[in-house]
């Protein structure tokens, strides 16, 4: 066999080489010479060992981990890759668990991300994630509408959408007219994307549901420039359910077996100050515009937890608790 023979493909054949180490072998598979050479002619190139010996020491100067295997079975095998397979299967959980990614769309993104393992580890990617409540989202353009609104704020200009809810009947009603908007930055909150932002309809900074996004388009206006004193851990922390509106300072007193709870909820910066021997106390600033989604998380503690000041605010949460008791007793 002579390296002179000609083909179509010929001159690809250390590309294909590379192929075929990386899709065919791991640390737990490894293909043999023979098997090489098999394998490159059904790609109609033709090869000697001698060159190909020299094609994988390239290869290795390139950064490629190959392993010789010598011995009864000898063989090569790659050894590490960009992503190791602890690493792939994190992330395939991640994108499969996302209720911001449609079924299609995930489905997608794992198949992409097969790639990057070999065929033998690319089974264990497909693996069945059990999401407590899972819903997915069924916006298929959301993954545009994030690759937007990061080059709108890149870019530092204003972006308007269409915006929307679901009916009873899961068809979508569209909020009247075009939002615009100056993004400020997009986060992670209760399994959904939020872009938070500054809204010019309420001159504040408000947040959006990104799977609730349409039609987001760039415009050549520049944004609003973000406050100074902007920090956006404060404000994911004062946010219950991502509801906007105007911050309160609130004073919250809970029993010490709460303490794992609180810090969960605003972080590990509060200041605890003990209350008794069995309490804690802790000042937080949290939006109270909208304080359901705050009084329904208060609630799961019971008599565990107060709130202690404003008084306002706690006689708003007594009067919330007393129309369920009277909804539930008129039952």
């Amino acid at each position: 066999m002579s390296n002179s023979i000609k083909s179509p493909n010929q001159r690809l054949k250390i590309l294909y080489l590379y192929k075929i180490l990386s899709e065919l072998t791991d640390e737990n598979h490894s293909i043999s010479m023979p098997d090489i050479i098999l394998k490159l002619e059904s790609y109609g190139i033709k090869s000697e060992r001698k060159a190909l010996y020299e094609d994988i020491e390239a290869l290795r100067s390139f950064g490629l981990d190959i392993i010789t295997i010598k011995g009864r079975y000898p063989g090569y095998y790659v050894a590490s890759r960009e992503f190791e397979l602890p690493e792939l299967k994190l992330l395939a959980d991640a994108v499969t668990s996302s209720r911001f990614l449609t079924e299609k769309k995930s489905r997608e993104l794992v198949k992409k991300l097969e790639t990057l393992a070999s065929v033998h580890e690319a089974k264990q990617l497909q693996r069945q994630v059990f999401i407590a409540d899972r819903e997915k989202s069924m916006n298929e353009k959301i993954y545009l509408n994030v690759d937007n609104i990061h080059r709108a704020i890149a870019e530092n200009k204003k972006i308007s959408f269409k915006y929307f809810d679901y009916g009873l009947d899961k068809k979508k009603k569209y909020r009247e007219g075009l939002r615009t908007c100056s993004p400020y930055v997009l986060a992670w909150n209760n399994q959904s994307y939020y872009l938070i932002a500054y809204y010019e309809k309420y001159n504040d900074i408000s947040n959006f549901r990104v799977d609730r996004m349409e039609s987001v388009q760039i415009l050549d206006e520049e944004a609003q420039p973000r406050p100074e004193n902007f920090n956006l851990s404060d404000y994911m922390s004062s946010t219950f359910s991502m509801f906007s509106g105007k911050s309160q300072r609130v004073t919250l007193r809970f029993d010490n077996s709460l303490i794992n709870s609180v810090i969960d909820r605003f972080g590990k910066d509060i200041i605890v100050t003990k209350d008794g021997e069995e309490h804690f106390t802790v000042n937080v600033s949290i939006k109270t515009q909208q304080p359901e989604p705050f009084f329904g998380w208060l609630f799961q503690f019971g008599t565990n937890a107060e709130i202690v000041e404003p008084a306002e605010l706690n006689e708003r949460y007594g009067e919330m608790l007393r129309r369920v008791l009277e909804n539930t007793e008129g039952k």
